[in-house]
C-alpha cells in the first residue's frame, strides 16, 4: 500500500538548495508567500542523517522571521539558518518550538547569535530540564562528532493559552494544547496565509508516536479538526489535503484505544498485549517496528487504571 496517500502538491521553491557550494543549507519548499518549509528524511536519527529527521520551517514578514522548530542537531539548525539567510536578511525574531522531542528543538543553539525569544509551550521548560540531558547524552552517542555544538535551550517566553507574535504585517497565533502526543505540544497559525504547522499533533507516513496521553490525542484531533485552514505542516512526513492529514492517524489511535481496552477487559498482561501488538496495522507505517510497541506500552500504562 502507498503509505504517501494524498500527498498534495506543493510548489517548489523556485531555486532549491542544490550543488556542492550550496551543501551547507536545507532543501527549502515554498507552499505560499512568505512561507518555507523543509521535509526531514522519514527515518530513525543516525550518524548519516545527523539528526535531520523532522519537519522545521520559517515564516518571513515584514520586520523579521520566525523560525518553526529547528532540527536535531546544532548542525540541522546551522543549515537551517543558512537556508533563512538565502531568502532574506531580515532578523531572526522569534524561534518557536513545538514540543520538547530533540528532533525538533536541538538546532536552537544555532540561532542564538540572532538573540530571538524562544518560545514554546508553558510547560516545555521543565520537559527539556527533565528529559533534556538524557536526550543530549543519547545525541552524541549517536551522532558522535556531528552532534558537537548541540546544547539545551530553554524558552524566553511561554505559552499557556492562546498567544501571538507581530512578524511585521503578519500575525502567528500560537496556542498549547492539553496533553496530547506529548504535554507541551503547541500549534502555530499563520494567519495571513492560513498555514498551521502542527508540530507532532500530526504524522504522514511515520507511524503516531504517543507520549502523552491517548484519550488527550484524539480529543485534541477532533478540536483540530474544526480550524479553517488552508494547508498544513505536521511534524513528520509531507502534508495532505487538510483535514485529511489527520485521517490515517486518527484511525491509528481509536484502533490503538480499542487493541488495548479490549486487552485489559481480558485481563491480559503487557506481555501478552504487546505480543498480540506486531499485527496491528503493520505494513501501514513507517517506522511502525520502532515505535508501535512503544505506544501499546503507553497506551496499557494508560487505561490500565480505567479497568
Amino acid at each position: 500500500m502507498n503509505i504517501r496517500r494524498a500527498i498534495s502538491r506543493w510548489s517548489c521553491l523556485a531555486a532549491l538548495i542544490a550543488g556542492a557550494s550550496d551543501a551547507a543549507a536545507l532543501a527549502l519548499e515554498n507552499p505560499a508567500s512568505g512561507v518555507y518549509v523543509h521535509y526531514g528524511r522519514q527515518e530513525d536519527i543516525s550518524a548519516a542523517n545527523r539528526g535531520d529527521i523532522s519537519n522545521s520551517g520559517f515564516v518571513v514578514g515584514d520586520k523579521c522571521v520566525a523560525v518553526i522548530d529547528t532540527g536535531g542537531s546544532f548542525g540541522v539548525g546551522a543549515r537551517l539558518r543558512e537556508s533563512i539567510r538565502r531568502v532574506t536578511d531580515r532578523p531572526v525574531c522569534f524561534v518557536i518550538n513545538t514540543h520538547a522531542h530533540p528532533d525538533h528543538v536541538f538546532g536552537n543553539a544555532a540561532f542564538a547569535d540572532d538573540k530571538p525569544q524562544f518560545i514554546g509551550h508553558a510547560r516545555l521548560p521543565e520537559a527539556i530540564r527533565r528529559r533534556g540531558p538524557n536526550y543530549l547524552n543519547a545525541l552524541h552517542r549517536t551522532l558522535g562528532n556531528a552532534a558537537q555544538g548541540t546544547t539545551l535551550v530553554l524558552p524566553t517566553r511561554t505559552v499557556a493559552g492562546i498567544d501571538r507574535v507581530d512578524l511585521g504585517g503578519r500575525t502567528l497565533v500560537l496556542r498549547a494544547w492539553r496533553t496530547a502526543h506529548t504535554d507541551c505540544d503547541l500549534t502555530v497559525l499563520d494567519e495571513k496565509s492560513g498555514t498551521l504547522w502542527l508540530g507532532d499533533l500530526a504524522f504522514e507516513g511515520h507511524v503516531p508516536v504517543l507520549d502523552g496521553n491517548l484519550r488527550g490525542y484524539l480529543a485534541v484531533i477532533a478540536e483540530l479538526r474544526a480550524l479553517r485552514v488552508n494547508q498544513a505542516v505536521p511534524g513528520h512526513g509531507r502534508a495532505a489535503a487538510w483535514p485529511g492529514v489527520l485521517d490515517a492517524q486518527e484511525r491509528y489511535l481509536r484502533r490503538l484505544l480499542a487493541d488495548v481496552t479490549s486487552a485489559l477487559k481480558a485481563r491480559k498482561t503487557l506481555a501478552e498485549t504487546l505480543d498480540a501488538a506486531e499485527r496491528t496495522e503493520r505494513g501501514e507505517w513507517l517506522l511502525f517496528d520502532l515505535f508501535h510497541k512503544r505506544n501499546v506500552s503507553a497506551a496499557y500504562a494508560e487505561l490500565e487504571w480505567d479497568e
